[in-house]
């Protein structure tokens, strides 16, 4: 039974956007898209941002309560680097962020994009200065990966949205597994896209990286609803097992957030909120998202809410 009380999971910040292109100290399109980390005693945002030629760079926002105050670095942190990694020609993307404490650093997924379309890359940093790419992990097509922070049963386990050359086959959100986060296997589809009417129906793919909590790692996933005006973006939970996240807990019925906002509904890609990171602290979340291509924007969660409402309006 459908009800309003999704409407409350989340609590957008009411000066958003917190940033947005006017804040980037150097001429640039857009700003959206950013991984999240808390790192030492501040947020740490990983940006997508777009110059003028179309191509994406990373870039480094930090704030000390995670909110307002941020400071950007004055020139792109990450550049592509098509010279030595010819798959970054177009461009980096849409970055996760991932702390493995059994390693000491930092994993960073993000999507290269190649000549030949989309795929999934890996790199690593203790500092967010320096990165130490590790290479393609993924071919093409295939975006939207992130990583588990923990290994099960000895393998590091990511999640990935592959997609097919068949268009009525689907796009759905992979789990895939690796000894050593080089070589990849054991591929499976974790939960599948909708059919029909859904609002996550034939297109979904991974938001932020999944969330520990004592029920199961929490999963928010973006699902892509074909209109006649357009494409819409939305949000929706999953809940995994700890010990075996190939097993789905639950996944929501209805999505828990959508574009209504104007920073939301127009921009570069009108009708979009995209969450690539977010930051936990005890119960707290927030959520750090793309509004519409633009800008970027900020929305909080209380995890216990989020399972609570998981728990009533959600398909086994």
């Amino acid at each position: 039974m459908s009800d309003n009380s999704f409407k409350g999971l989340f609590t957008r910040y009411k000066d958003n956007p917190i940033i947005q292109v006017c804040d980037i100290p150097y001429p640039v399109n857009s700003v959206f898209n950013a991984a999240a980390a808390q790192v030492k005693d501040y947020t740490l945002l990983l940006m997508r941002v777009e110059d003028r030629r179309g191509i994406s760079h990373l870039t480094v926002a930090r704030s000390r309560d995670g909110i307002a105050g941020w400071e950007i670095d004055p020139a792109p942190t990450w550049l592509p680097d098509p010279a030595t990694h010819p798959e970054e020609i177009w461009g980096i993307e849409d970055p996760r962020i991932t702390r493995i404490d059994e390693l000491n650093l930092w994993a960073i997924v993000y999507t290269a994009y190649s000549a030949d379309g989309p795929l999934v890359s890996l790199a690593t940093t203790k500092d967010f200065s320096t990165f130490d790419r590790q290479g393609v992990v993924m071919p093409p097509e295939n975006k939207d990966a992130a990583l588990f922070p923990v290994r099960f049963d000895g393998r590091w386990a990511m999640l990935h949205r592959p997609v097919p050359s068949f268009p009525n086959m689907g796009a759905h959100i992979w789990i895939s597994f690796s000894p050593d986060l080089k070589h990849w296997g054991d591929h499976q589809i974790l939960i599948p896209a909708r059919r029909g009417g859904w609002w996550d129906a034939n297109k979904i793919g991974l938001s932020p990286p999944p969330l520990y909590t004592e029920r199961g790692w929490l999963i928010l996933y973006h699902g892509v609803r074909t209109t006649g005006s357009g494409c819409i973006y939305r949000l929706g939970l999953a809940l995994l097992d700890l010990a075996n996240p190939t097993r789905v807990l639950a996944r929501s019925d209805e999505w828990v957030f959508a574009p209504e906002e104007p920073y939301e509904v127009l921009g570069d890609v009108d009708k979009v909120v995209f969450p690539c990171g977010w930051v936990a602290q005890g119960d707290d979340v927030c959520m750090y998202y793309g509004g519409a291509d633009r800008c970027i924007a900020l929305a909080t969660a209380r995890i216990s809410e989020m399972l609570g409402w998981l728990e009533t309006h959600h398909t086994e």
